[in-house]
């Protein structure tokens, strides 16, 4: 699409130029004007001329802000398009990881299965030695009922208990109290971790949308390039064909005057017997015409002049001389052939 485009303005732009640089005859009320009137005018064919192309480059450059308009358009699409084919790869991801997963916590969930048979026979084990322990233990609790007595020694010298319970009580909560602020720190330090987490990775997709803006713009900065290199290389091809345009006005002009001044010289020298004309052509085609007659009567001028020269000679080999009045009348008759073939030429 993109050759096509440019092969469309290629011929635009050469069918305008061309249209443009066409040059004007001038017509046949033109003959008698001055060099400097035509000079003038020529000047002004030619500011027409650099108006034109002025014109012609100005809709050649809207023509190119459209086109521009037009490919920032399809970049932004080629980059919405990318961004949900990136979507997309991270939706075939995403669903491939949860797979990943879902088939990995079914084999923990068929491990952790075995671990709790195992534990439960563990348990087991550990409830008949607990069954064991008890018995020892409260055997042991007979042994220690001075314990008891320690305590309620205790509640003779504290301030604020009136039982054991309360004291009991009292150190159940104290541990109760640990606890929680062990699970709250515990909880506050998972979120902390989750926190950082789902941080670091906006960080990494803001990096990586910044790392894709920065290759677009790099790239339409490398288009932004080719399309001022074109341009540039288009206002050299306008600028040389202005030029050639200029030269070829003033080549034409030289030549109408050239023309025009020679044709006045051919009717001057034949005392104005030639028609008038203004086509440059005609005026060609007289010229040459009177050229060619002044060559054939120099020629038979010439050649007068030979028999001149042989009939003067003869007369003085016979004893004549130069009084001889028959070399009088062939040289006057070779002066009337000249003069008579210029007359019949013009």
């Amino acid at each position: 699409m993109t050759n096509n485009t440019q092969q469309e303005l290629a011929e635009y732009f050469r069918h305008n130029v061309e249209k443009t640089l066409q040059v004007c005859v001038p017509g046949n009320d033109e003959a008698d004007i001055t060099p400097a009137t035509r000079l003038l005018e020529k000047r002004r064919e030619i500011q027409d001329l650099e108006a034109g192309l002025t014109r012609e480059k100005d809709e050649f450059r809207i023509r190119m802000d459209m086109l521009a308009q037009r490919r920032e358009e399809l970049t932004r699409k080629e980059g919405m398009l990318g961004d949900s084919l990136t979507k997309f790869e991270k939706f075939l991801k995403d669903n491939d990881a949860k797979r990943n997963r879902a088939v990995k916590k079914a084999h923990e969930e068929r491990k952790f299965r075995e671990a709790k048979e195992l534990e439960i026979a563990r348990l087991k084990d550990q409830v008949a030695q607990l069954s064991r322990v008890r018995v020892r233990q409260e055997r042991q609790v007979r042994q220690g009922m001075h314990y008891q007595r320690y305590l309620e020694s205790i509640l003779e010298v504290a301030e604020g208990f009136s039982e054991i319970r309360d004291l009991l009580s009292r150190f159940d909560t104290l541990s109760m109290t640990n606890a929680e602020l062990v699970d709250r720190a515990r909880v506050a330090q998972d979120r902390n971790e989750a926190e950082r987490q789902a941080f670091q990775a906006r960080g990494e997709e803001k990096n990586t949308t910044i790392l894709n803006l920065n290759n677009t713009i790099a790239t339409l900065k490398l288009r932004l390039e080719e399309l001022e290199a074109r341009s540039a290389a288009w206002q050299l091809a306008i600028e040389r064909s202005m030029h050639g345009a200029r030269q070829k006005s003033l080549e034409l002009g030289q030549v109408r005057m050239a023309t025009n001044n020679l044709f006045n010289l051919v009717k001057l020298h034949l005392n104005n017997r030639v028609t008038s004309t203004t086509k440059a052509l005609d005026q060609l085609d007289k010229i040459q015409q009177f050229i060619l007659d002044l060559s054939e009567i120099i020629q038979l001028d010439r050649a007068g002049e030979g028999g001149t020269a042989a009939a003067a000679a003869s007369s003085s080999s016979s004893g004549g001389g130069a009084g001889n009045p028959a070399n009088a009348s062939v040289a006057a008759g070779g002066g009337g052939g000249i003069a008579a073939a210029s007359a019949v030429h013009a």
